[in-house]
């Protein structure tokens, strides 16, 4: 008893499109991990870049600090959620929109906190 050659033709060409539409799904979720994962780095780098430059100008006060952070935050193109000084330390916080259809699923967040050393 043999099997039908007749009822196997056009399996593995299903198989194929199937096979290559999975492979095709996941390096799309891929490039989008990498975007979150982009943006998330973008914000951590700004909410350490804005921290440092509020820290430098603690000394003139706390309203003038704030505002560096902002103007760093500002170039940077993110959020700035807080800024805040406790002591000589500054506490910033930062949004970070990510691109495309990702900013639908909230923004990157980071925090930072700096002061003398």
């Amino acid at each position: 008893m043999t099997p039908s050659v007749e009822s196997d033709r056009g399996v593995a060409t299903v198989w194929a499109a199937v096979g290559i539409a999975v492979l095709a799904s996941l390096a799309v979720f891929g490039l989008h991990l990498g975007e979150a994962l982009v943006a998330r780095h973008h914000a951590e780098s700004a909410a350490d870049l804005a921290a440092l430059a509020a820290a430098a100008h603690m000394v003139t006060g706390e309203q003038y600090a704030c505002s560096q952070a902002r103007r760093v935050t500002d170039r940077m193109r993110v959020a700035l959620v807080s800024c805040r000084a406790e002591n000589w330390d500054v506490l910033v916080a930062v949004g970070a929109q990510p691109p495309g259809w990702l900013a639908n699923l909230g923004t990157a967040t980071a925090r930072a906190r700096a002061g003398p050393a």
